[in-house]
């Protein structure tokens, strides 16, 4: 009980409620304005930066992207679609070779709590992913692509999508 109460002045301090008494003599309140907040610097990709587009038509923009074997890209997902996330959200995984992709749909289903990518049971399948993205949201995933030339399929992981053709592949040549 006494540890509870210590905390409770540390949680009003962080969630700003002041802890005065009526007969307070603090100053006035500053009339000055905060300073305005800094522009956002543009995002600085570590590779070769691509730009795809999901919508509500369940589509990528980009169903192919050619790379050299250990080249590094920084893959951009940008969900234009209106339809909230709940039930049109996209995400963009790109899976390792030779992955049988219905069990790894199947997981991807099950995986709810982490974006429909299945980290838990599938994680040694998965080269890269970004987070599930509702309307007008954005994410980018940098990693290394394959050193072994071939295809690498990348798709969206939320139920039903790869089935109407949000898919595409990585060839590595």
């Amino acid at each position: 009980m006494t540890r509870t109460l210590a905390l409770v002045p540390l949680l009003l301090t962080v969630i700003g409620v002041a802890c005065t008494s009526p007969a307070s003599t603090d100053p006035a309140p500053s009339t000055t304005a905060a300073p305005a907040p800094a522009p956002t610097a543009p995002v600085v990709h570590d590779g070769r930066a691509i730009e795809i587009t999901g919508n509500d038509t369940m589509k990528f923009s980009v169903t192919e992207i050619t790379a050299s074997p250990g080249e590094t890209l920084s893959v951009t997902l940008v969900n234009i679609g209106t339809t909230p996330k709940f039930s049109m959200g996209h995400n963009w995984v790109l899976v390792a070779a030779g992955v049988d992709i219905q069990p790894f749909l199947v997981a991807s289903a099950e995986a709810v709590t982490t974006d429909y990518v299945p980290t838990a049971t599938k994680k040694d399948q998965i080269l890269a992913a970004t987070r599930l993205l509702g309307p007008k949201e954005r994410d980018t995933v940098t990693f290394t692509a394959p050193t072994t030339p071939g295809r690498y399929e990348f798709l969206c992981s939320f139920p039903g999508h790869y089935q109407v053709g949000m898919r595409g592949v990585l060839i590595v040549q």
